[in-house]
């Protein structure tokens, strides 16, 4: 990984240059940003051979439904993932489409009902709907902000059937005291959502232009992002 981004072999990485590369793990940029803050301790805007590893262990513990911080380091994760032709791990996670979905059948009838009792149009639910479900709750703000990100899992800024039924599995596990990951597990990508990690070219998992569609619900994660890091 660190060949491609430090093709001169200089030993250090480009904020420029990090940038692009880490967009391809699918992470959203309030997570890259953190991700990025943590590992360039000096804040000199360049990477160190050390800081870049560190860089793409925190990558890893986010796709791993780890918490970003620097006391995950320690922890046994697999090797980051990034959707591009020339990444070794590419294919490595091909199989992920065989996993069983985590919402477990009984659970998906349940959700289903409150989706149905929230008047769904076109078998959709906007934010303004699901809004109240998730703030009756009683979860900060902060967390019922990436419960909504994570559950649109195709940013178009209202939840599907399958959508809403990730929002609930979150809230609950959330409820339950469980941290809430920062990027969605393979495990929890419902099966009518998951698509083959092997096409040629593959789009990074966010687009940069889908920020503006989460008017529905307020940009929450960008407020709890600017609290001070503690390390």
């Amino acid at each position: 990984f660190l060949s491609q981004v430090d093709s001169a072999n200089a030993g250090r990485v480009l904020a420029s240059d990090a940038a692009v590369f880490l967009k391809k793990s699918g992470l959203t940029d309030l997570v890259l940003g953190k991700i990025w803050d943590l590992a360039d301790t000096d804040g000199k805007g360049i990477l160190n051979k050390q800081e870049f590893f560190v860089a793409l262990r925190l990558v890893a513990c986010a796709q791993n439904g780890l918490d970003v911080s620097l006391s995950s380091l320690n922890l046994p994760v697999p090797p980051p993932r990034f959707t591009d032709t020339s990444s070794p791990l590419l294919l490595s996670g091909t199989a992920s489409s065989d996993l069983p979905w985590a919402v477990k059948l009984e659970d998906k009838v349940k959700y289903d009902s409150i989706f149905d009792s929230l008047n769904p149009v076109n078998g959709l639910l906007s934010g303004d709907k699901v809004k109240p479900v998730l703030l009756n709750s009683k979860l900060p703000v902060d967390i019922l902000g990436r419960v909504w990100e994570l559950s649109d899992i195709d940013h178009d800024g209202m939840l599907d059937r399958d959508e809403f039924a990730v929002a609930m599995f979150l809230v609950y596990c959330a409820l339950e005291k469980e941290p809430v990951p920062m990027s969605l597990p393979a495990a929890l990508v419902p099966p009518s959502k998951r698509k083959p990690l092997s096409v040629p070219g593959a789009m990074p998992l966010i687009p940069s232009s889908t920020k503006e569609s989460h008017q529905s619900l307020p940009p929450v994660g960008i407020l709890a992002a600017k609290t001070p890091l503690t390390q």
